[in-house]
């Protein structure tokens, strides 16, 4: 990864908050990171943790009955302020989003390629057709799809599902966007597709110099492919690091029962079961004033852990965690590790 003075995508202090019956519910409250060139960085929580959301407010694409605040900056240039005229502009051209379901964002009764030939399109109105077929097969060549100027002309039901996720993956770059946003994009592939996927993203990354933002729960996939590792609970940052730090040296509660929860190859557990973090998430109408975990959290201290605020502790220079028992997380994994 080579990381550059300016990140390409600076998020700050982000909060998103719906209205519902039960009075305003959080779902991310403020979130900070900076997306560099070239790099990719891996949002890993449970489901109902913000990161979808979070994608979705970097897109401009929530409801409008969704309170957004704080900053979404791409090259410096605020986004949270502009028109839907000029989102549209950003959209599918210098940002680009795949999103998790590909049958369903798939029209199905066009041709992939005449979908994609649209995607190129919209933002270079002056190609001519013949360019836009040639643009859309080489997309398909580009993700892996075989005989490409044959299954252009093919409808996506003629495709299988990870074929499907590699043609809106051809979808996203056609116009080589300097940032890549993927919502969980191995949801509902077996582990042999979920590898092909998640190679042809290494694939474009490479091609394209692309800042990768990758959405999963699934922290095998993260192994893999992170540069850095965002780790998200209850719409907010539990921890960051390098993924090295992340799988080695966990520093949050939450993060040490998500990789505890993760069957190893590597080592023998016998006949021991797999951990499983007990409890629930808080509702996000009524979020606790503390940390927001410490009511599933072994190593949770009453009166002292959910009863305000946690700051945030730099570790190590790329290494953060929002906890108090740090110490005691450290020890658990030293423990395992002799």
């Amino acid at each position: 990864m080579t990381v550059t003075q300016q990140p390409l995508l600076t998020v700050d202090d982000l909060g998103v908050v719906f209205s519902t019956d039960n009075g305003p519910a959080t779902s991310v409250g403020g979130l900070s990171f900076d997306l560099y060139a070239n790099e990719t960085l891996c949002l890993v929580g449970e489901s109902g943790s913000g990161k979808s959301i979070t994608s979705m407010a970097i897109m401009g694409l929530l409801p409008r009955t969704a309170e957004v605040t704080g900053s979404i900056r791409f090259r410096g240039d605020e986004l949270l302020t502009k028109t839907d005229g000029q989102l549209r502009e950003l959209r599918g051209s210098r940002i680009s989003m795949v999103f998790q379901d590909a049958l369903a964002a798939l029209n199905p009764v066009k041709t992939v390629g005449g979908q994609l030939m649209e995607a190129v399109r919209v933002h270079a109105p002056k190609r001519s057709r013949a360019e836009e077929r040639a643009r859309a097969i080489e997309l398909l060549d580009i993700v892996g799809i075989p005989t490409p100027d044959q299954r252009v002309d093919q409808y996506p039901h003629e495709f299988s599902g990870g074929m499907r996720q590699r043609i809106m993956i051809a979808m996203s770059i056609a116009n080589d966007p300097d940032v890549l946003i993927a919502d969980e994009p191995t949801t509902a592939l077996d582990v042999t597709v979920q590898a092909q996927v998640l190679e042809v993203l290494r694939r474009v990354q490479e091609r394209t110099n692309s800042a990768l933002l990758l959405i999963t729960h699934d922290l095998g996939v993260v192994a893999g492919l992170a540069d850095r590792v965002l780790v998200m609970y209850s719409g907010k940052k539990v921890e960051e690091g390098e993924a090295e730090d992340i799988f080695y040296r966990p520093s949050h509660p939450y993060t040490l029962g998500l990789l505890e929860a993760m069957p190893r190859l590597d080592e023998s557990s016998g006949d021991s079961p797999l951990y499983s973090i007990p409890g629930s998430p808080p509702d996000p109408s009524e979020l606790p004033p503390g940390c927001r975990f410490a009511p599933r959290c072994r190593f949770a201290v009453p009166g002292t852990c959910d009863s305000s605020p946690i700051p945030e502790r730099e570790i190590s220079d790329r290494h953060s965690s929002v906890c108090l028992r740090i110490d005691e997380v450290a020890a658990v994994r030293q423990g395992e590790s002799t």
